[in-house]
Formats: C-alpha cells, structure tokens, sequence
C-alpha cells in the first residue's frame, strides 16, 4: 500500500523559533534599507546587482516595470542596454523564504541617463553657401609601397549649428615615385576658414606636381645618402632642399592672399594651419620631407613600436591664439627652418598626420606625442577597445575608410572639432 505524502504549510515548516513577529520584521528591515541603484545610460551596457549578504531569509522574485527600461532581472541582478532616458519608479516584489505566500513590495529609483550624443543636433550645411564643402570625406589607397587611409569628420559643435567642416586633406601620387599628403584645419573663428584649407592643401599638392621640382629634390636627396659628402657639401644639400619646400610654402600663402582679395575678404578670413609631408621610397631607404604650420602634428612610429618620432614643430600655447595659420606673414621669419625636416628611415608601421580634433582628445598634451605607450593605447582604442566597439581594420582593409569615418565620430567630453586622421601603414 502506498504510503501517503503531504505538503506541509509554510507555518509548519519554518523553524520554531522563526515567529511571525520577527518575520515580519526581517521583511520590514528590508523595505527600509535604502538602495541607491548606480545610474544608467542610453545605449551602454548596464548592470547592476542586488546585495543580499544581510538578508538570507529574503528572495526577490521579481522587479516590477523593468520591461520599459530594456533592462531584464535574473540572480539578483538588473542587466542589459537601456533605450530611453528617464527616471523609471520600479517595484521590487520580494518575499521571506519562511512566508512565501505572501508577496511584498518595495519601491526603487533607476536613473537612465541620455546619450551624450543624442543631445547634439546634425544641421546640414548650406549647399548653397559660397565655399560649400562636405561635412565629411574619406580615402584609401596606395602610398608608395604602403596604404594610406584618411577620414575627415565635421565636428558636433558645428554640426550643431549647421556650420562647415573646417577641416581639409589632398593626397596625390606626384612625378617619379613620389607621394604626398597634406592636412589642414581652417581656423573656427574665420568665415571663409573652410576654403582656407581647402586651398592650402590643394595648392601645396599642386605645387610638387612637377617633375622639374621633384628632380631638383632629388639630386640632393642623392647628394646626402649616395656618397659621402663633406659637412659643407651636406649643409648645402640640406638648405637647397629647405629653400624649395619654403618655396612651396611661400606659393601657398601668395595663392590665399590672391583668392581673399578675388573674393572682398581679408587673408584672416582663411586662417588655416598646414601640414604636409613628401615620402619617396629610394634603395636606402624611406626619404620624408615635412612640414608643419599650427597645432596639427606628423608622427613616425618605426616597425616594432618602440620609438615614435614628432616630425614637424608644434604651434601651441597656454594661451588662447597660440596656433600659427599659414595665412601669417610672421611665420616667414628666421625660424621658419625649423618647421622643415628631412627624415630617412630604413622602414617604418605607421606614418600619421592629425588635426587636433584627434590630437586634443587622444593625447591631450604635446609630451605624449612621443610617448609610445599613448600610441599604442590610440591603435588599441583603433583595434576596438573603446566604449563604441567601432574599429579600423588594417589587416582586413576593403572598408578600412569607412570603418575610420565611424571610428572617428567617438564621444569625448568637451571635445567636439572637427577630425582629421591620416594614417599611412
């Protein structure tokens, strides 16, 4: 004969000395213990969880109102993505293990906050405006025996007001195996500032598009890593090639000059900085000629990431106005030779040029431009490891332009120029 079973009830089954008084007061303790629930954010992955360690007799079954925030509760824990800001009153719905019938509410507070980036507007520029230019632009390709891959992002602040991408970029395959690529960020307070840059870079691509020019570099460049020249045979060599890239440089101010007085503005009105570098591969290696006017740096990183090298002078200073523009008669004064270097290398990873939309946020300071260790946190954050999850991908590059275009639209406090990064691998 089979035996007989029966369930008892939860008062037969709690302890003896679990009296309905102090069950009663384990749970009320429970509702008073206040709980401050870290806060969310639109779009990031949350959690949070609940501490139990004080209340062993106390099981959350469920959380009442989660389902609108996106969020999803299970094991003591609130997780998932929000997709509404707002301040969402939750119940949780909890009950004591020695009085499971009974089913009690406390009340919480989840604060979601919203996407930084959805609180920035998007305005188009005027297509009809004098000097319209895209709000962005992008390229890939080849770079002598490398790539070189380049995006250019209007920035938030002037998407907000509908303003122009001040920032510009030319790169050119030129006479003899040459190549160059030159960067500019037209200055934000100047009104024509995006043709400034725009004709800088264009101009200076322009100028080195002769193989009459290209040819007088080269006999130098010959000159110095060829033979074995006297110190005054290689001083010499060096200033002949510093007096043609002045040349150019000198070609682009007369050009900005020319176009602001054709169009009734003043040479101010196209304040931009220029950088620039020329890069042909000869037997002995990499030759790089640079030059820099502003707060816009080129870097060479060499092929095991243990030296990073700052190849042009950096315009800045603790005050406001310490850019230089290429619009500036002062910069041709005696010391515009140090804004020219000639550099060559055997082999290098990654050669990149930037405006300071990227430099301000990813480097903050001039000193960690040569930092490798700040390089090499900027290629991981490339890689992917930033709060986006958008990534460059050098190695399988069919889309890496469009893939730095996202990468390039990152979030940072208070950070919000226009972007400009070339990288040359």
């Amino acid at each position: 004969m089979m035996g007989k079973f029966f369930r008892k009830s939860a008062d037969e089954s709690k302890p003896k000395s679990m009296t309905q008084s102090l069950i009663y007061k384990e749970k009320e303790e429970f509702k008073d213990v206040h709980w401050v629930l870290k806060n969310a954010s639109v779009k990031q992955f949350y959690e949070f969880s609940f501490d139990m360690e004080e209340f062993p007799n106390i099981k959350i079954q469920n959380i009442g109102n989660l389902e609108e925030t996106g969020l999803t509760f299970e094991n003591n824990t609130i997780s998932g993505t929000p997709v509404t800001n707002n301040m969402y009153h939750l119940h949780v719905q909890f009950y004591h293990i020695y009085d499971q019938d009974q089913l009690e509410t406390k009340k919480i507070q989840l604060l979601v906050n919203a996407d930084p980036k959805d609180l920035w507007k998007n305005i188009p520029s005027d297509m009809n405006a004098a000097f319209y230019k895209s709000e962005e632009d992008s390229y890939k390709g080849s770079f002598s025996d490398k790539k070189i891959v380049v995006a250019s992002k209007r920035g938030r602040s002037h998407a907000h007001e509908g303003k122009f991408r001040e920032d510009d970029f030319a790169v050119n395959t030129i006479p003899d195996g040459w190549n160059i690529i030159s960067v500019s960020d037209g200055a934000g307070s100047a009104k024509a500032a995006r043709e400034g840059s725009r004709l800088a870079t264009t101009t200076i691509n322009q100028f080195f598009n002769s193989q009459e020019i290209l040819k007088q570099i080269e006999n130098k460049i010959n000159t110095l890593y060829t033979i074995q020249p006297s110190d005054q045979e290689q001083l010499e060599a060096k200033q002949s090639i510093i007096n043609i890239l002045s040349e150019s440089v000198s070609h682009v101010h007369h050009i900005l000059e020319k176009t602001a007085a054709e169009n009734a503005l003043s040479v101010n009105d196209l304040h931009a900085t220029l950088i620039f570098i020329l890069l042909k591969k000869f037997s002995f290696g990499y030759v790089i000629l640079s030059f820099g006017v502003g707060d816009c740096p080129i870097n060479l990183i060499n092929t095991d990431f243990s030296e990073v090298k700052l190849l042009n002078r950096m315009d800045v200073g603790e005050f406001g106005g310490g850019t230089r523009f290429i619009t500036m008669k002062e910069i041709f004064n005696d010391r515009m030779v140090s804004r020219f270097q000639i550099t060559c290398v055997e082999d290098f990873s990654y050669l990149v040029l930037m405006t300071d939309g990227i430099y301000d946020p990813k480097f903050t300071t001039e000193n960690k431009l040569e930092d490798t260790e700040s390089w090499k946190a900027l290629f991981e954050d490339l890689a992917g490891n930033n709060d986006d999850r958008t990534k460059a991908d050098f190695i399988n590059d069919e889309k890496i332009d469009e893939e730095l275009l996202i990468w390039s639209d990152f979030w940072s406090r208070g950070n919000h120029d226009d972007r400009t990064l070339a990288i040359i691998y």
